[in-house]
């Protein structure tokens, strides 16, 4: 950020102000090679550091709190909530004031005051350090990975023994001594179990232990699931693009102000903090006494929910877009691409659907791929619900290319184009509406053969009778201080 706020604020890492010709046009002189070099360089680093800090610090949060203490664990099951409620407060901020600084007093102090952010986050998180639970590393958990499916490679013609008790495990004080987690195997993925079977060698890349093949199926179990999310990723893209491009066509004017389009992500980001409340304090209340899951619903059912809603999204956008082409061709606004006589404000319920999809989806797909992940890989596991957000990106990337290209071949007019009044967002759309339908089946498929892991706390059942003796015990001592009192 330091880099960033340099290359809009020193003159010789920026390029000159472009000057006004005489036609109305601009003359701009192109960026040079240093200047270039320093702004994607400042990029390229913030995108690596964001890409090392997001897994990591949502890991370390969660890891503490105590998985074998009650009331620590059901702190722990609204965790997730409350750190995306953190991260989505700071995105709001940067959505609406940081927006109007940037496009009123200037990049500078844009730039500069997340950069102060920053850096008091810095000193908080140093300052906490000595009274945070740490975990000391285990090593990489691609190594791990990697050594279980050569190893059983090496043995795929060995047969399994019909006795699981025959394969290759440490002893339980073994695992208690470096406080870590024994695994018993599973009948799923059974040829991961061949490199457990003993062969006289105890080379790592030959034999493993039964708890590390089973952290390896757990991974590689969630990669259909990890698969699933990608579509609901790239609709998040079209936030930032398409939907403010729209914006672009409308009238902005309140009064004297004239709203930035970039300005209406913060409703995606007001509805998602103000569902996340509802959802914590209310739903999974009432969901709780249904289903006696404390969690209200499932982490996938909470998927599930979300996926829904970006198909609510994409149909309610196509439909604001139809509506939208049809005031601009009764304007005759189609070829000269004016502003559309209508209130920017009509694009308010596809962005005000995204913060309610994100809520559910984001949150879950975050506190899914965390809890489902063996003690020994929660980063690895983290980084895989920030995966598919990259990952979508690409994806809306050559979707976007690929229908432009497409759409506009045989001389056909083109469903994306400069000007949106003469192009087809509503086609778009419609499309992308589509593709969640038959994302959602293939989620329904896949989630119907996911088996969850066994709770590290016995399971949630047992978490919610220790919570309930809990509640009644605390009740009980509240009726014995009453008449105490009176006396």
């Amino acid at each position: 950020m330091s880099l960033l706020t340099l290359a809009v604020s020193v003159p010789g890492l920026k390029p000159p102000p472009c000057c006004e010709s005489i036609n109305g046009g601009g003359d701009c002189k192109k960026a040079s090679t240093l200047q270039l070099a320093v702004f994607f360089g400042a990029l390229y680093t913030l995108a690596i550091g964001t890409g090392g800090t997001k897994p990591n610090i949502s890991t370390m949060g969660a890891d503490q709190l105590d998985d074998f203490d009650p009331k620590e664990k059901s702190l722990k099951l609204s965790f997730f909530n409350w750190w995306v409620f953190s991260i989505f407060f700071g995105t709001l901020f940067a959505n609406t004031i940081l927006v109007y600084i940037q496009d009123n007093v200037g990049w500078t102090l844009g730039y500069a005051l997340p950069t102060l952010g920053l850096a008091v986050s810095i000193s908080i998180f140093l300052a906490g350090s000595p009274f945070y639970r740490h975990k000391l590393p285990t090593g990489s958990p691609f190594t791990k990975m990697a050594r279980v499916i050569v190893a059983a490679l090496k043995k795929w013609s060995l047969p399994l023994p019909t006795d699981p008790t025959q394969l290759y495990e440490l002893d339980s004080e073994e695992y208690a001594k470096n406080v870590k987690f024994k695994i018993d195997p599973t009948p799923t993925l059974r040829f991961l179990n061949k490199a457990s079977i003993k062969t006289g060698s105890i080379d790592p890349w030959i034999l493993c232990s039964v708890t590390e093949v089973e952290e390896t199926k757990q991974m590689i179990r969630m990669l259909p699931i990890l698969v699933s999310t990608f579509v609901p990723s790239t609709m998040m893209a079209q936030v930032n693009t398409l939907f403010i491009k729209q914006g672009t066509t409308l009238n902005r004017r309140v009064g004297n102000f004239n709203i930035p389009p970039a300005s209406l992500v913060g409703f995606v980001t007001a509805s998602m903090l103000v569902t996340v409340v509802l959802y914590d304090r209310l739903f999974v209340k009432i969901m709780r006494r249904w289903t006696k899951n404390p969690r209200g619903v499932s982490l996938l059912q909470r998927m599930g929910i979300g996926m829904t809603l970006h198909i609510m999204v994409m149909t309610t956008a196509s439909f604001m877009d139809r509506y939208r082409l049809s005031v601009a061709r009764k304007n005759g606004l189609i070829e000269n691409g004016g502003q559309v006589p209508l209130t920017i404000f009509i694009l308010l319920p596809q962005f005000i659907l995204m913060g309610a999809a994100d809520a559910f989806l984001e949150v879950a797909k975050l506190e899914f791929f965390y809890d489902q992940a063996p003690e020994s890989m929660k980063s690895l596991g983290t980084s895989y619900s920030t995966t598919t957000l990259g990952v979508g990106n690409f994806i809306s990337s050559f979707l976007l290319s690929t229908v432009s290209e497409i759409t506009q071949s045989h001389g056909r007019q083109g469903w994306i184009l400069n000007n949106l009044n003469a192009s087809h967002l509503d086609y778009y759309y419609a499309f992308f509406a589509i593709l969640n339908c038959v994302n959602f089946l293939f989620f329904l498929f896949v989630v119907r053969f996911y088996v969850y892991k066994a709770e590290v706390s016995d399971s949630m059942d047992v978490l919610a009778k220790q919570l309930e003796l809990m509640s009644s015990v605390k009740e009980s001592n509240q009726q014995q201080l009453k008449p105490s009192l009176v006396q």
